[in-house]
């Protein structure tokens, strides 16, 4: 069974010593008389807690040269966020094997390392109560351009959460697709059609005039044969 929340223990009058060394073990401790009703009545709607946070981060951004860029991170915990223990750091890795630079943290409050290669172009835009922790990067250089590490860290989560953003700065805007030669030929292959559509409809129609015609002519030959047929018995009796 997965680790009690701290919740439950304080519901079922557990002291938070026992409590958290059955918590350290992931087992809960042995429930009071009648308490296993309450405790299954916790768990059945809660997803398990103390077992780590869900963080979510775009893995790749890519910015102007010359631009601000803002690298969005943010999370998902069990627990509300208690600046006392949460805790926050950004980190950049020029190269997949380099080393990584702590150039924000939060602890307590947001603290700025001022490194050289950015100096005071970091600015924190997030809002950890809310679950947010991005920051933006204003006046992107191409030697900005590397892996950006997250870390967050809210007990009583037991496990870290981690991301990875990849900025690519480029120099200057990819050209938007033109899409005007795609709607001359669309537009190009739905006139012929239509006009192909067009000289079917009229050949069927001349067809079918011609063949009432032939059918009219046909039946008039007809009757005028009957009819010579029947006037020349009478001229031979007169």
């Amino acid at each position: 069974m997965p680790c009690c929340p701290r919740a439950v223990c304080v519901n079922l009058s557990i002291s938070a010593l026992q409590c958290g060394l059955h918590c350290k073990n992931q087992l809960c401790p042995p429930l009071p008389v009648g308490a296993a009703g309450s405790l299954a009545a916790f768990f059945q709607p809660e997803t398990p807690c103390g077992l780590g946070m869900e963080i979510t981060a775009q893995p790749t951004i890519s910015a102007l040269n010359g631009s601000s860029v803002r690298l969005s991170c943010t999370f998902n915990s069990c627990y509300k966020v208690e600046n006392k223990q949460f805790s926050l750091n950004w980190t950049y890795q020029e190269c997949e094997n380099c080393s990584e630079e702590l150039f924000l943290q939060f602890r307590m409050k947001i603290v700025h390392w001022r490194l050289d290669r950015f100096g005071n172009r970091v600015e924190f835009t997030g809002n950890p109560s809310k679950n947010d922790v991005s920051f933006t990067l204003h006046q992107v250089q191409l030697e900005d351009e590397g892996t950006y590490n997250c870390y967050v860290m809210n007990p009583p989560d037991r496990h870290r959460g981690h991301a990875r953003i990849f900025l690519k700065v480029v120099t200057e805007v990819p050209p938007e697709r033109d899409s005007t030669v795609a709607v001359i030929v669309g537009a190009s292959v739905g006139g012929f059609l239509a006009v192909v559509i067009l000289v079917l409809v009229i050949v069927k129609c001349v067809r079918r005039k011609k063949q009432q015609k032939l059918n009219t002519d046909d039946q008039k030959t007809e009757e005028e044969g009957k009819t010579d047929g029947e006037g020349n018995p009478e001229e031979g009796t007169k």
